[in-house]
């Protein structure tokens, strides 16, 4: 495959795929209830998705009824990049290659709030400003942890100038609170959906450090990380597992106008220096709550059968059902999405299913999970029985891997039902 095509920036995709695949260990046996054809054709779809050029690398992993289906990397974690030299050393991903999931790091931070609720730290329905009075300012007093998580808190984005909109400024996390304690809300709290991209995250995280006194990275240690035996899944990644991190990469056709502008206010900061900085030790050492925590597709998967299974973990009690029941309850009907600008469901801290078709696939209306930028996802899917965690590397917003995402997503769901 060309590196380009019609201004595409795309990778090189080899005609036989079996050099770049990797596979773990997958459960034999049942496979999940699923036959070797359901298998074979979810298989052909990830395949279909990585021979799009727009993502060096790709990891998967799908259980079903609790069975690991799949755990498998197509693709190179760095060296084959649609800008790398073609004389890069390359270096095949694997199903163990940590990735950074973006904002699907924000299901993680919002599951951490509601295990803080159910240890009686705080509580959902009170005002955040009761636990951070600096948040009070500007008219955000009545603003509710609820409605933090839920997207309708009336703060989405930092809405700094466009020459103070610097990446490297979301590594300060103190600066961060401040700007976004400090400002107004753009609409009073409740009254409009609006998805917080990264301040959200910032208070969720600070509610947490302040509650149980701990840090963040703490916090998700002892209460999810450990208990559920990963070995990443944290915010940033210290210095043994960087060099068996996946390098992120632009991808696909160039961001353009009106595009670039939205994604730019959504991102706090311009879209190719976002990619950029996150390929940097900088961000490695950092903790954002809404966007740097990495793991594998695996773990994710893990992360969300957990959920699936109400809470529970090879016998271990991780959270208590009611936790769970109200993190994945619906929090709003299908409506428009002021910054997304498309119609979304939300619970508090998930992005939910829909029917017809929504971000899981067609008749989804009851899964949950997460996306993350640009076509990462984690999820649940209650009545298929299944959880999954779907990483990619090439930051493509627009092209041809849509259609084919949009694909894989149709045939797991219809393969799964």
């Amino acid at each position: 495959m060309p590196s380009s095509w019609l201004g595409a920036r795309l990778v090189d995709v080899p005609d036989a795929l079996a050099p770049v695949r990797s596979i773990d260990a997958e459960s034999e046996g049942g496979h999940g209830g699923l036959s070797p054809a359901a298998k074979s054709a979810i298989w052909a779809a990830v395949e279909a998705l990585y021979r799009t050029g727009a993502y060096p690398a790709i990891t998967f992993c799908l259980r079903r009824r609790g069975e690991l289906v799949f755990n498998r990397a197509l693709g190179h974690a760095s060296g084959n990049g649609p800008a790398d030299p073609s004389g890069a050393d390359k270096r095949l991903a694997t199903p163990d290659t940590p990735v950074c999931i973006f904002s699907a790091s924000k299901a993680v931070t919002a599951l951490l709030v509601h295990k803080l609720a159910e240890e009686g730290g705080i509580d959902l329905d009170q005002r955040l400003s009761y636990y951070l009075p600096e948040f009070a300012a500007e008219g955000k007093r009545e603003t509710t942890v609820a409605q933090v998580l839920a997207h309708r808190g009336g703060f989405p984005m930092f809405n700094l100038p466009a020459d103070e909109r610097d990446p490297e400024r979301l590594l300060d996390w103190d600066d961060c609170l401040r700007v976004i304690c400090a400002a107004p809300p753009t609409t009073r709290s409740g009254e409009r959906l609006a998805y917080h991209a990264i301040t959200g995250g910032f208070v969720l995280g600070e509610l947490i450090r302040r509650v149980a006194d701990m840090p963040l990275t703490e916090y998700l240690d002892t209460r999810l990380r450990q208990p559920l035996g990963m070995d990443t899944f944290t915010f940033g990644l210290d210095a043994a597992h960087r060099e068996r991190a996946a390098r992120n990469y632009a991808a696909g056709q160039p961001v353009r106008f009106p595009i670039s502008t939205l994604l730019e206010k959504a991102l706090s900061a311009p879209f190719e220096q976002v990619i950029e900085v996150s390929n940097s030790d900088v961000f490695f050492d950092a903790v954002i709550p809404a966007g740097n925590l990495y793991c594998t597709a695996e773990e994710l998967s893990r992360f969300y059968q957990m959920l699936l299974d109400g809470g529970q973990y090879q016998g271990k009690r991780v959270f208590e059902p009611a936790t769970i029941d109200r993190a994945v309850r619906p929090a709003n009907r299908l409506r428009f999405d002021r910054t997304l600008n498309l119609p979304m469901r939300y619970s508090e801290g998930l992005m939910l299913g829909a029917d017809p078709f929504g971000l899981y696939g067609p008749k989804t209306g009851a899964a949950y999970g997460h996306l993350g930028f640009m076509n990462i996802l984690g999820w649940a899917d209650p009545p298929r029985q299944l959880s999954a965690g779907l990483l990619v590397t090439g930051k493509a917003v627009l092209g041809g891997h849509l259609l084919a995402l949009g694909k894989l997503l149709t045939t797991i769901a219809r393969r799964c039902g």
